[in-house]
């Protein structure tokens, strides 16, 4: 007798994803613009919305929600859907970035500060205007490598 175990995999409009990546572009230039000091509450912010989909699920992502609620209404049905797990991956390496970013304007390192922000800000643009998830290509790439 066989048993096939069935996995159900969380699916998410990619949409929702390139609306969540522009608003954290949007505060991650805003704290970049503002300078470790006045950028700090913002990265805050960023940090926490990061970790809230990196750890509770992309569902409690504040940016997400604020896609379902207010865009996706608007909107007609998606094409198609992708699995959640690449883009929470893809939020705890922001989630690092920010952690990093907090630490160099806490400590008064303001290169690692403007380092950290920055690549997340790479990151954030490569997928709010190309469609292209950098997380979720270092998932992916992580998944092929722990498979062999």
């Amino acid at each position: 007798m066989s048993h096939t175990a069935t996995v159900a995999v969380r699916l998410v409009d990619p949409r929702g994803l390139r609306f969540v990546a522009s608003v954290t572009a949007a505060l991650l230039i805003a704290a970049l613009l503002l300078g470790p000091v006045a950028g700090l509450p913002v990265l805050i912010v960023q940090a926490l919305a990061f970790g809230a989909g990196a750890l509770a699920g992309l569902s409690y992502q504040p940016w997400s929600w604020l896609f379902r609620t207010a865009v996706r209404p608007r909107l007609g049905a998606p094409a198609e859907l992708e699995p959640a797990g690449p883009p929470r991956f893809a939020q705890a390496v922001g989630l690092a970035f920010a952690v990093v970013g907090v630490i160099g304007a806490l400590a008064g390192w303001t290169t690692l500060f403007y380092a950290a922000i920055g690549l997340a800000l790479v990151a954030a643009l490569l997928n709010a205007l190309f469609n292209f998830c950098l997380g979720c290509e270092l998932y992916l790439l992580g998944k092929r490598v722990l498979a062999r």
